[in-house]
């Protein structure tokens, strides 16, 4: 089997781990690979024509199911709707102390949504101001308990200016940089993707959304409630945060706690970011992905060869 076309399973591969099915375009702006357009059609085409892909309509699946296109397009209307929500979200939200920039993530920004999703966000703070910025939020998080709306507020991956680049290098973490959606702090973006060019190994055709993020708007209250901590008190206030955060993040672990979608409530804190644990989600999805490669090519090189 052609280069081409083994990283064209892969690139479904990697997406049917969501049971989400791919256009052509999606496709191509996933494959680890550069090549033509032209060159990307005939694979497809020779793809369904020995029935190891699928294809139903725009979309290409691995899987013979048409349900699966269904459960997508329902599945993009309601991430328009819940878009619209998100942008609102963010408006709100970047008028907080040390809050630089802010990104629609997780399964909203790749387009899909349903009756359980929620708004994942990713927050850039002011360097050395990250756990002083994540506690006003979150204490603010806890009141939206009480209207049912916390949903909506799901800011569960911080990282300040003095770290942009993630420590993680792999296609998990690509396609999530790669498919981040900005909403504000279109400066602070630019410096984070080219902090994480890194990207462009795993998907050489993606083009990052640099121009969705709005400038940074100053308000007096930010502006007044940033320099009172501006200096060896904020400091210090922000260490204490961050060693209170740590131990009881750790303690979670301990115990095994589970948060709503049945993953061990783990947590990675460090001076310069607070993300999920890798070891809990990313590490686990990474190796389900590395065996459904190996399966399906496996399986592919037996049947050519009968």
């Amino acid at each position: 089997m052609s280069d081409i076309k083994k990283n064209i399973l892969a690139a479904l591969a990697y997406f049917d781990l969501f049971n989400y099915p791919l256009t052509m375009d999606e496709v191509f702006l996933n494959l680890p690979i550069k090549c033509e357009q032209q060159e990307l059609e005939f694979a497809l085409s020779c793809l369904v024509s020995d029935r190891v892909i699928y294809h139903f309509g725009k979309f290409y699946t691995l899987k013979n199911d048409y349900f699966l296109i269904e459960r997508r397009l329902n599945g993009n209307a309601k991430a328009e709707e819940m878009i619209g929500i998100a942008k609102q979200v963010g408006d709100f939200l970047v008028r907080f102390p040390y809050v630089r920039g802010i990104a629609i993530s997780g399964s909203l920004s790749k387009n899909f949504a349903d009756e359980s999703s929620d708004i994942d966000l990713f927050i850039i703070t002011a360097k050395n101001r990250l756990w002083l910025a994540r506690t006003i939020m979150h204490c603010f998080k806890k009141l939206t308990f009480l209207v049912n709306k916390h949903q909506y507020f799901c800011m569960n991956y911080y990282i300040d200016e003095k770290e942009l680049q993630i420590r993680e290098k792999n296609i998990y973490t690509a396609i999530e940089i790669a498919t981040l959606m900005p909403l504000h702090g279109d400066t602070v973006f630019e410096q984070f993707y080219i902090a994480n060019a890194w990207t462009r190994e795993y998907l050489p055709n993606k083009c990052l959304r640099l121009t969705t993020a709005e400038p940074l708007k100053k308000t007096w209250l930010k502006s007044f409630t940033e320099m009172l901590f501006n200096n060896w008190l904020g400091n210090k206030i922000d260490n204490l945060l961050l060693k209170i955060s740590a131990k009881r993040w750790l303690k979670n672990v301990e115990l095994k706690k589970l948060n709503d979608k049945g993953i061990i409530m783990g947590m990675d804190c460090g001076k310069h970011h607070s993300k999920p644990d890798p070891r809990f989600f990313q590490e686990k999805l990474i190796g389900k992905y590395q065996s459904k490669i190996s399966q399906l090519l496996d399986h592919l090189e037996s049947s050519v060869a009968h």
